[in-house]
């Protein structure tokens, strides 16, 4: 499955679960439920994966920890904040190059509305 074609079970299931749960829930709520539901569509499913980065040639084992990774294709970031700061999107276009990750999403789960708190990022996907 590309990376689209799961992009598009993400912010489906995402919707859904913003529908049933509403917003302003903590960010794990989200991540716990949301991961279910992926893994309910037969996708693999990785929450709290720790990545290593390189710096200066040392490789440091936990450089930071992305919410959920899907089909090792898709990051996904969530917030549930009432606004998304500039230093939100940087962090997921920073994840994705120390990744390798060509496809990512920040869903805020904060928002009346999750169509209005869904940004996409891409790294080098061909669409």
């Amino acid at each position: 499955m590309k990376e689209n074609e799961i992009g598009t079970k993400i912010i489906e299931s995402a919707i859904g679960v913003h529908r049933e749960l509403g917003p302003g829930l903590l960010e794990t709520v989200y991540e716990v439920v949301l991961a279910r539901e992926l893994l309910n569509l037969g996708l693999k499913v990785e929450r709290q994966v720790p990545v290593q980065i390189i710096f200066k040639g040392v490789t440091f084992d936990e450089g930071f920890r992305a919410d959920i990774i899907v089909e090792q294709k898709v990051l996904l970031e969530l917030k549930s904040v009432e606004r998304i700061a500039p230093a939100h999107k940087k962090q997921v276009q920073t994840y994705l190059k120390l990744t390798g990750l060509k496809l990512g999403y920040l869903l805020n789960f904060g928002e009346d509305v999750l169509k209005s708190g869904i940004t996409r990022y891409v790294n080098g996907l061909e669409e």
